[in-house]
């Protein structure tokens, strides 16, 4: 049975390269009808709050990124990273070290001064002298001194490292807490993990991560180092080039499957693919297809790909999701019919949700013109075309299309071209230049409020 899983830690928010972690390893291992597992590691306890353990829980429900088992977390199962820590001292494959922070402060920079490169020099390792009084140890692994750690990287290929080269890691802390390296290898190990799919600043823990597993007798996963995300300047991605919370872009109005597609496509692609659901994406997914080079953050393709969404949802899902932002600005909303026509013909024109409310605006409320728009467009050429359309549209059924036979009547019988009149009629009716088709418009506003302010505009425009 093919395992994947998703281990994050609880330190802050579920972010723009973890969300991507999580979906490749979700995909894979749907691919392979496999098991997905979420983990909580947990056990930084100055910095894990549960505040962002909730927050990890909301971003993997929002992409859709279902488990099949979890929530674990680790500050659960402390007993077990003790009892195996014990038997690694039992069979003289870890030891306790006595080193004080302040010791190990100083043989660091009696390292970084002689040129070195800064790491524990064993000194408890086969030591035999009496511990000191009062001093609660931490558990150190007895790194192999010869050979080497090696792993095929399903991402970047086989990578080999001399054991030599690694220093003797600690296991559990001295409050019997493990480490990140012993703790992650416990619980894949426990959890049945076949497959580790992870960022590739992680690489360097690999090898102490399989030689710990040697140690145990265990089998090794096989590893899938996905290279990281850079922005568009080149340098590793952060809040400045807009990698928020995966929350912060659902409160922003993106669609969850614009956010998906996009981080799918962040290192990975199928052929040409840009546009696909997450359907296609488990059919067609495969680790050999992940780039080895970092992939660049773009925000403007994750707007395309939003605004691609936002066209094919349906208008009922969005005039729900839009709601929110409407009640915040407190308009008098239409009826649900209203609002799904309006929803209906915005939705092409807005990049989020949050969008598509600030272009409605001008449907619950009038919106006064600019001086400069008004200078433009609400010419004294205009003004009885103006007048006589206003009297004309007081006569009809207020349907779309009787509007447009008595915009276009008016037009030729001044012999205007369309925009001369449209243009002037739509800066008075909402208070700008970009709408939809006015006639739509104008049916949408109402007939009653329509008049009100085209009467409120030729008042406040012509005195």
């Amino acid at each position: 049975m093919i395992k994947t899983r998703f281990a994050p830690s609880p330190t802050g928010y579920l972010h723009i390269g973890g969300a991507r972690t999580a979906l490749f390893s979700w995909a894979f291992a749907r691919k392979q009808g496999g098991k997905f597992i979420l983990r909580i590691e947990d056990t930084d306890l100055e910095r894990s709050t549960q505040q962002s353990v909730q927050a990890i829980l909301d971003g993997m429900a929002w992409l859709g990124l279902d488990y099949d088992e979890g929530p674990y977390y680790q500050m659960q199962r402390l007993n077990r990273y003790q009892e195996v820590a014990e038997q690694l001292l039992k069979q003289g494959l870890a030891y306790h070290c006595y080193a004080s922070r302040e010791e190990l402060d100083v043989l660091r920079e009696q390292q970084r001064q002689a040129g070195l490169k800064p790491r524990y020099d064993g000194r408890w390792r086969d030591s035999k002298q009496t511990p000191p009084p009062g001093v609660t140890p931490v558990v150190r692994f007895k790194t192999p001194q010869e050979g080497y750690a090696v792993f095929d990287d399903l991402v970047k290929g086989r990578i080999a490292v001399a054991n030599h080269e690694l220093d003797d890691l600690v296991l559990l802390r001295s409050d019997g807490t493990p480490t990140y390296n012993f703790g992650v290898v416990l619980d894949d190990l426990d959890m049945g993990v076949t497959h580790v799919i992870r960022g590739d600043d992680h690489v360097n823990n690999t090898p102490r991560q399989i030689n710990i597993l040697k140690a145990l007798g265990a089998p090794i996963p096989q590893y899938a180092h996905v290279p990281m995300i850079l922005g568009a300047d080149g340098e590793r991605l952060s809040k400045r080039h807009g990698a928020i919370s995966v929350m912060h872009y659902r409160d922003q109005g993106y669609l969850p499957e614009a956010l998906v597609n996009y981080l799918a496509r962040l290192g990975w692609s199928h052929g040409d693919e840009e546009i696909f659901s997450k359907e296609q994406l488990v059919e067609w997914f495969d680790l050999a297809a992940i780039n080895r080079s970092p992939a660049k953050f773009n925000p403007e393709k994750l707007t395309w790909l939003s605004q691609h969404y936002l066209k094919v949802a349906d208008n009922a899902r969005l005039t729900e999701l839009a709601m929110p932002f409407l009640l915040e600005r407190k308009y008098a909303l239409p009826g649900e019919e209203n609002l799904l026509q309006i929803v209906g013909l915005l939705k092409e024109r807005v990049s989020t949700v949050e969008e598509l409310a600030n272009a409605s605006t001008y449907f619950f409320q009038a919106i006064e013109p600019a001086e400069a728009l008004r200078a433009q467009y609400c010419t004294a050429e205009i003004r009885p075309v103006l007048e006589y359309l206003t009297d004309r549209l007081a006569q009809i059924e207020w349907e779309r299309a009787a509007i447009h036979q008595e915009i276009k009547q008016t037009v030729s019988s001044y012999k205007l071209k369309f925009p001369n009149l449209a243009m002037p009629l739509r800066v008075m009716v909402t208070g700008g230049t970009q709408t939809p088709a006015i006639d739509a418009v104008l049916q949408l506003i109402g007939k009653e409020e329509t008049l009100r302010r085209l009467r409120d505009q030729l008042h406040a425009s012509f005195q």
